[in-house]
């Protein structure tokens, strides 16, 4: 299983034949209030033959409109129940919408939506492949849930936000450290990180070192593999 940081929350997870991609994000200048840091790895049109896109939520920096729309009629995309509807109209014509542990199966992957909380309807997922289990957050916060997770599936790696702005819109440094401490993975893989407030006022220390630093202080036994736009690590 090869994990691509492609930018922000779009992460690439080859596996099993299968292309998965996570909260499709192709933007390079932001929006008014947020500047994007860094242009993402690949362009919409460089991505190739998708199999499977998995949607956190709706938000302008997780649900690519042009990317979405391009997407053949055979390419799966799963999405909250709540706002599958949303997702369709940002120009996914196949979402399928799913509720909290609901299972779909994709080949030789399996995809398991999970809890998640955050300022909009929400799901996480963990894809199971290859005999490894993924993670993906999405913007979540950490809460409780997390330990069911953490018990149903022994995690590789889990890709979650590690900072935040003034506005809290993720987890930041301590929420993140709880996070790892109640999910258990092997390797933590950043994500959330090309964008940030344009104000200077609604920005933070917070850094993926602070976490690391943090993580270390706490005890858990978790790798953090920090993956810059283009690169990549194997599972």
């Amino acid at each position: 299983m090869r994990i691509t940081m492609i930018g922000h929350s779009t992460v690439l997870i080859e596996t099993d034949g299968q292309k998965i991609l996570t909260d499709p994000y192709f933007g390079t200048l932001g929006n008014p209030a947020f500047k994007r840091l860094a242009p993402p790895a690949m362009k919409r049109e460089d991505v190739g033959d998708v199999t499977l896109v998995l949607v956190s939520h709706n938000h302008w920096d997780h649900t690519d409109g042009p990317f979405l729309h391009g997407l053949g009629k055979d390419v799966r995309v799963l999405a909250p129940a709540r706002a599958a509807w949303l997702t369709r109209l940002r120009g996914a014509r196949h979402a399928e919408g799913v509720r909290p542990w609901e299972v779909r199966r994709f080949g030789d992957a399996t995809i398991t939506a999970v809890p998640a909380v955050h300022v909009a309807a929400t799901v996480g997922y963990v894809i199971e492949a290859e005999g490894k289990r993924v993670y993906f957050a999405g913007d979540t916060y950490h809460r409780p849930f997390m330990k069911e997770i953490g018990r149903r599936f022994s995690l590789d790696a889990a890709l979650m936000p590690v900072t935040t702005f003034r506005a809290p819109m993720t987890m930041g440094e301590k929420g993140a450290v709880q996070a790892v401490r109640a999910l258990g993975p092997s390797v933590v893989i950043p994500i959330h990180l090309g964008i940030a407030p344009r104000l200077p006022p609604l920005r933070t220390g917070q850094s993926v070192e602070g976490f690391t630093r943090r993580l270390a202080e706490a005890g858990p036994e978790a790798k953090v593999v920090p993956l810059a736009e283009g690169e990549n690590c194997s599972l």
